[in-house]
């Protein structure tokens, strides 16, 4: 019987750099995490209102809009190791500013939102930077398994962070250093971890892009993804259904008053989604993508809508955790094609402003969505401004796989195959004409 060939399931770890990279990666992700938890509840307790949750996205998305121009050029015109290093600076001083507001009892809300438009700026550099760099750690025959394995691991840090911001939120410790104090500590450690880790990478990409700064190069990204439709379609697939579907900022409501449960009900109903994406990350490690990529991702996307439709009819924790569980698990399969697409569909010269331009998507879908759902709860209710967000995310589906045929005809995930998509595609735009 001929022998077994060796698994690649965890082909991108065989790069050192890789593996390094991910390590620093899980420690800030569960801290960050831990952090927006006893954000979200410490201001909850401040004020009851939900729009005043919805503040605490909009504060994070404004940087992310204000700076995207500029940060897409920094990743591709500077070391992007450098330029995450100063970012994750700034967010350990941040982090820091929110443990002496803790520590001194602060009981207003808006020197928190001023700390989290800091953080934001920091992640609107650190994002496309970021995103840019994984390529230069793995083979281009490893990437996908790269994104899947950084997928897997940002699940279980998902997973870690609120569930362990929750128990350190409760803990009995010191007055003064219970609760959101010590979360910040512990987050601030966590930061300061990941600076030490990614300065010990031996990668050095260096500059991507030579051009002094200009308009022409800044927009560049812009005019890359409005042409490049299979790339403008997959970003907006998804701002515009989590936009809509979003329901993470509202989870403190449905913990405390319709669910009844406290903070560490919180942290379970945080983690949730993480535990489903968990379980098909590593799926897909195994059993990676390999055909009919667009209509899979519009079919989860789909089921993404409709498990948020699931969750806010729900009066059931356990109801609750399982539609939040599906929630997670079929937004994973969209976060590994939609990454990988975004990679392996733009030239390396490009990636920081491609990335940018995604990260300010992104960032719409997430922490302006958390606005959105606060607004919209505020006016509606919690229960159905979910609803109503899960319904528009189930129309926004069959709306885009009519306007992005391309992307609903992506089949493998390798370049080649998503140039010759797009290549068909403006064949058949020409012949039409």
């Amino acid at each position: 019987m001929p022998e077994r060939p060796p698994s690649k399931a965890a082909a991108a770890f065989l790069s050192s750099d890789f593996r390094r990279y991910q390590l620093a990666r899980v420690m800030a992700i569960i801290g960050a995490e831990a952090q927006s938890l006893a954000v979200a509840w410490q201001v909850y307790q401040m004020t009851h209102k939900a729009i005043d949750l919805g503040y605490t996205g909009l504060a994070l998305f404004l940087p992310g809009l204000l700076f995207i121009l500029p940060s897409g050029h920094a990743a591709d015109r500077f070391d992007r190791r450098h330029v995450i290093m100063v970012c994750y600076s700034l967010q350990c001083l941040c982090t820091l500013t929110l443990f002496l507001f803790a520590w001194h009892g602060l009981h207003t809300v808006w020197p928190i939102y001023t700390v989290l438009f800091f953080i934001g700026t920091g992640r609107s550099f650190s994002g496309p930077a970021s995103s840019a760099l994984i390529p230069h750690l793995v083979p281009t025959e490893h990437f996908v398994n790269a994104v899947t394995w950084g997928a897997t691991i940002f699940q279980i840090a998902n997973i870690s962070g609120p569930a362990l911001g929750g128990i350190l939120f409760t803990l009995p410790m010191h007055e003064r250093i219970a609760g959101a104090p010590l979360v910040y500590l512990f987050t601030l450690g966590t930061l300061i971890w990941f600076v030490v880790l990614v300065r010990s990478l031996s990668v050095r990409p260096g500059r991507m892009e030579h051009r002094a700064i200009s308009t022409d190069v800044i927009l560049a990204g812009f005019r890359y993804v409005a042409r490049t439709q299979i790339l403008l379609g997959s970003i907006s697939l998804d701002l515009f259904a989590v936009l809509l579907g979003g329901a993470v900022s509202l989870m403190p409501i449905f913990a405390q008053d319709i669910l009844q449960t406290g903070p560490r009900g919180l942290g379970l109903l945080r983690a949730a989604p993480a535990i489903g994406a968990l379980v098909v990350s590593f799926s897909l490690t195994w059993w990676p993508i390999r055909r009919r990529a667009g209509v899979l991702m519009f079919t989860c996307v789909g089921i993404f809508g409709a498990s948020t439709i699931l969750f806010g009819l729900s009066k059931s924790l356990p109801l609750s955790l399982l539609a939040l569980f599906i929630v997670g698990a079929s937004d994973m399969v969209s976060v590994v094609i939609r990454s990988s697409v975004l990679q392996l569909g733009t030239p390396p010269g490009m990636r920081g402003r491609v990335s940018a331009v995604n990260s300010l998507f992104l960032g719409a879908s997430n922490e302006l969505g958390e606005f959105e759902s606060g607004l919209t709860a505020q006016w509606w209710g919690a229960v159905r401004a979910v609803v109503i967000g899960g319904i528009g995310s189930l129309a926004v589906t069959g709306l885009w796989s009519i306007l992005f045929p391309s992307l609903r005809q992506a089949d493998q995930l390798t370049p080649e195959a998503l140039l010759n998509v797009e290549v068909e595609q403006s064949a058949r735009e020409v012949r039409q004409l």
